[in-house]
């Protein structure tokens, strides 16, 4: 497939109550395990890729090595790729476009695009975030290249009492309903993780909602049934991975002090 037709083929995958389920990578060598195990497309996530160069989270990885990676992954599979880009590396509407450019140049098809302010805290105002995605998407029409915009609202992560969530899906509806009129293909909650929350989040949002698998989410059957389009594991394979490496070295040198 050329880039158009993984792009087209990567937003038919997500359809309400049929999930498609992105296992994050971070690399060419982890995008070609997860591809061998039977993934029908491959997400990078940012905590993940950025720790795997030796970088914290938050935009510290360069851009020109996180456009370089992005482009090795998808250099290694034949699947669609998505990069999770954080904020595009600028708050200027028309920079971060031309920084989203470039992982197009490298063969993304797909990126996530969060509304928090990188580095300081808070979220943007609806109309700011939502400028931004529309100019990422006219960028994209440009290049004849159907981006998936997955717009991502930070409310649900940035509030650490699920008990207050409730109170956040009037604000996370308002926003998925002005991503999508700017252009967005999808809508990530991170955070969200009480089901019958989501389940609303669902029926009410016009994009198809994201959720991502950590302790405590409900299991995948769960998440369909509440109408759940995208399912992402974020940096939990990259922690387990390395959780795993460190214990296996730990019974290497382990026994030599």
């Amino acid at each position: 497939m050329n880039q158009e037709e993984r792009a087209r083929a990567f937003e038919a995958l997500h359809r309400k109550g049929d999930p498609i389920v992105l296992y994050n990578i971070w690399d060419a060598g982890s995008a070609r395990c997860v591809a061998e195990a039977g993934a029908k497309a491959l997400a990078t996530g940012s905590w993940s890729v950025a720790a795997a160069h030796g970088f914290g989270d938050g935009q510290k990885i360069p851009l020109q090595l996180l456009a370089e990676v992005a482009r090795e992954i998808a250099a290694a599979t034949d699947l669609p790729l998505s990069v999770d880009f954080e904020g595009a590396y600028s708050e200027d509407p028309a920079q971060g476009a031309a920084n989203v450019a470039q992982l197009i140049d490298a063969g993304a098809i797909g990126i996530n695009f969060e509304d928090q302010v990188v580095g300081k805290g808070g979220v943007h105002p609806i109309g700011k975030q939502a400028a931004r995605i529309r100019a990422i998407r006219e960028m994209a029409e440009r290049q004849n290249v159907p981006l998936f915009i997955n717009a991502r609202t930070d409310l649900f992560l940035q509030e650490s009492d699920a008990a207050r969530h409730q109170g956040l899906l009037h604000d996370a509806l308002a926003r998925a309903k002005a991503y999508a009129e700017a252009g967005a293909s999808g809508f990530f909650a991170p955070g969200l993780a009480d089901a019958e929350l989501i389940g609303k989040l669902c029926a009410a949002s016009p994009l198809p909602v994201n959720v991502m698998m950590k302790p405590g989410a409900p299991d995948l059957a769960t998440l369909a049934a509440a109408g759940v389009g995208r399912v992402s594991y974020g940096p939990f394979p990259y922690r387990a991975m390395t959780a795993w490496l460190k214990g296996e070295a730990e019974k290497v040198y382990g026994g030599a002090k």
